[in-house]
């Protein structure tokens, strides 16, 4: 099922996309998967249908309203994007679908990041199961592993990296090709990147509103408003049970995930091996039957 929702914010009506794998109504659980970026199309977690193929799972995936095939707003100033914006927007969807009072939640990166802060701060009763892939505590502690992830670079890439966000000319093919480099070696090593994940990338590179406001021009030059985000002290009151994961090569390294092992009451941390940012695409097999394992427990 495909279709859209009216989204009513701030005296304006926008458009969320969404797409239903399953039916709702089938007597299990259903997953929403909340994409990361911000500004990235939920293209790339498209594998998690496998879900729904292997545990009967109904998969919920929406695009955010300013990327993919929801409304796309480039004209709103700065402080429109931001995460009280999406949390509505994610609230909407679920009681546009029914299924407000009984679901589970799997973010990926800043899709777990709006999960966990609408969980903590929000603290639906419907909300069942939190799985949080890749994603920060902070942003602070973001920042800290992405300077250590650079550090591992050839030193070419890494002085010009450094030099171009010095200069403010992020644009430059330079740059833009040490970035390559270095998500090939953290957020994605399969030798060829999946039609879907390109399909985000060129979404986020065809409008990069929110990204850019958001974050900046990379995911280790972090210029946006989420820049000193942070959910820690809010974590000792998330009741939630909750799976987070990180992989040996990930963006989000061990020291970006614990705050959640520490803090969170109720709390189970798997850490894959081989793996970076996108264990669904690159280990589906191991990957998949511990998410599904946890939220058919």
């Amino acid at each position: 099922m495909v279709g859209t929702a009216d989204f009513f914010y701030a005296g304006e009506t926008f458009k969320t996309w969404y797409k239903v794998v399953g039916n709702l109504k089938n007597g299990k659980r259903p997953l929403i998967a909340l994409h990361g970026g911000p500004g990235m199309s939920h293209d790339y977690i498209l594998p998690h249908t496998k879900l729904y193929e292997l545990y009967g799972i109904p998969i919920i995936f929406y695009d955010q309203i300013g990327i993919g095939s929801s409304t796309h707003l480039s004209h709103k100033p700065k402080d429109f994007w931001t995460s009280e914006l999406f949390m509505d927007e994610l609230e909407n969807l679920l009681r546009f679908l029914d299924v407000f009072d009984d679901f589970d939640l799997l973010g990926c990166s800043w899709g777990g990041m709006l999960g966990i802060e609408w969980g903590a701060k929000r603290r639906p009763g419907g909300l069942k199961r939190l799985v949080l892939v890749g994603c920060p505590a902070s942003m602070e502690l973001w920042a800290e592993a992405q300077n250590t992830l650079i550090e591992g670079l050839d030193e070419d890439v890494r002085e010009a990296l450094r030099r171009h966000e010095k200069a403010g000319t992020t644009r430059d093919p330079e740059y833009q090709n040490g970035m390559c480099v270095f998500y090939k070696k953290h957020a994605n090593r399969l030798e060829n990147w999946p039609e879907e994940l390109l399909k985000s990338v060129e979404s986020t590179q065809a409008d990069p509103t929110v990204y850019h406001t958001m974050n900046g021009p990379s995911e280790f030059c972090i210029t946006g408003s989420i820049k000193t985000w942070s959910v820690i002290e809010l974590l000792s009151s998330v009741q939630y049970p909750t799976l987070i994961t990180n992989s040996e090569y990930d963006m989000a390294q061990d020291v970006v995930v614990l705050p959640f092992f520490e803090h969170l009451p109720n709390v189970k941390w798997i850490k894959f091996a081989g793996a970076s940012h996108h264990p669904f695409w690159e280990i589906p097999e191991e990957y998949f039957k511990i998410v599904g394992d946890f939220l058919t427990m």
